[in-house]
């Protein structure tokens, strides 16, 4: 009975490492991305007319 226990506990820990390494990757992909976005949008804030 504790091994099926202990099986469960590392496939959950195994889970959630893999998970906060997917939520960083795509965290820091979305921040570089809104980064290169705000910058075209001030390099080209000299092209508008309101």
């Amino acid at each position: 009975m504790e091994e099926k226990t202990y099986k469960v506990m590392r496939g959950t820990g195994a889970t959630n490492i893999v998970m906060g390494v997917i939520s960083i990757v795509v965290g820091v992909a979305c921040g570089v991305l809104l980064i290169i976005s705000g910058a075209k949008l001030l390099a080209g804030k000299s092209k508008i007319l309101f």
